[in-house]
């Protein structure tokens, strides 16, 4: 794709007046340092609408996993079940602890932690004598992992299940707003998420202590006197008062850019209705955020492959992505332990990711839309 303002994005930033008025205000009111009033407000309004009791804003999502793992106590000589399907921050941030991932497949139709592989993974582990931490569950592309079978089946060997809701901020399931999930979740406001501080994140939690002690280590672990004075090693990781408030524009939006997100995924769904090899992943999934729709093609019954539908729209100044190569795949993971069946390895080979952003007008929707219709016709 050539890279200039006229490209069609995957998911650009939606930012406009609003935001501006928030950060201007926040500049006039002096708090320009990292604590302030924006801050603690959208912590508090973050932690209201996903309904638990605390909240810890901090400058990225993988911070905000690094804490939480931090939180249950994960350190050398631990294991942790992470998705192999993922972005690699959730396996780093399991690598920064010191403990091990062990990566696990998906079900291939929703691309989130397959519950039966992680039955019969933990008993694994468990006759093993394995010292398994923590399950870290993702939320892939704005759908609620299966909670109502992955948090009861770590219950039944006392593990803790941390939710992974970087991409999900939004979604409900089952009644339960995402974020909700597990002993503590991670939320991303990354500049290319359904909403954006630029860069942050969010540890939600219903445990005070958890909370506390993320709230500590985040601020460099510095005691509360007059001096300064450490008990630990702590890390740089708070979000700026700036940020917050853009971040509290961008909540006040919210609702209004999923909606924007979900007709463009209705859009493609209807596009796509028709055409025998391709489904949209996740497509049953209840109540997702639609931050990124992704395709799935079948390449013997369409008769064309997702990359050549990747290449005919780069053409034409619009970006798609492949699904997330597997973390077993990764170089920087080689010879890791994984669970597999083949599921992962068979989204990222066939599965496509198509330009989702709310910030798209539409006229870029329907020259999208457009382009593609040209493809399946025959224009390829």
């Amino acid at each position: 794709m050539v890279a200039d303002k006229h490209a069609v994005l995957l998911s650009a930033p939606d930012v406009g007046r609003l935001e501006q008025e928030y950060v201007m205000a926040a500049m006039r009111s002096g708090w320009v340092a990292p604590a302030g009033p924006d801050l603690d407000l959208f912590e508090r309004e973050i932690a209201d609408r996903v309904g638990v009791p605390h909240a810890v804003a901090v400058n990225s999502g993988t911070a905000a996993l690094h804490l939480a793992l931090l939180g249950i106590g994960a350190g050398p000589g631990d294991v942790v079940v992470v998705p192999t399907l993922t972005f690699v921050a959730t396996a780093n941030a399991v690598v920064y602890t010191g403990a091990t991932p062990i990566f696990a497949d998906c079900d291939v139709t929703t691309g989130n932690l397959d519950a039966d592989l992680l039955s019969g993974l933990l008993a694994d582990l468990r006759a093993e004598g394995a010292r398994v931490r923590a399950v870290l569950a993702v939320d892939l592309f704005g759908s609620c992992a299966d909670y109502e079978r992955i948090v009861p089946l770590a219950d039944r060997y006392g593990i803790p299940v941390i939710e992974d809701a970087a991409e999900s901020l939004g979604a409900v399931r089952q009644g339960r707003p995402a974020g909700s999930f597990g002993r503590a979740a991670a939320l991303s406001f990354n500049g290319n998420k359904v909403m954006t501080t630029s860069g942050g994140g969010m540890l939600l939690t219903a445990d005070a202590g958890l909370a506390r002690r993320a709230r500590h280590l985040a601020g460099q672990a510095r005691l509360p006197v007059s001096h300064y004075e450490h008990d630990e090693t702590g890390f740089n990781y708070r979000l700026s008062n700036l940020l917050a408030a853009l971040g509290r524009a961008q909540l006040r939006r919210l609702d209004e850019m999923i909606e924007r997100r979900r007709a463009l995924r209705d859009a493609y769904a209807k596009l796509f209705a028709d055409v025998d090899g391709v489904c949209l992943l996740g497509a049953g999934a209840p109540a997702s955020n639609c931050w990124l729709t992704s395709i799935v093609v079948d390449p013997g019954r369409t008769g064309w492959r997702a990359g050549e539908l990747a290449a005919h729209l780069a053409a034409r100044n619009v970006e798609t992505r492949p699904i997330f190569k597997p973390m077993h795949l990764q170089p920087a993971f080689a010879g890791a332990r994984a669970a597999l069946r083949g599921a992962a390895e068979h989204l990222f080979g066939n599965g496509l990711l198509l330009p989702s952003g709310s910030a798209l007008d539409e006229a870029q929707v329907r020259g999208v839309l457009d382009d593609i219709a040209e493809f399946l016709d025959g224009g390829r």
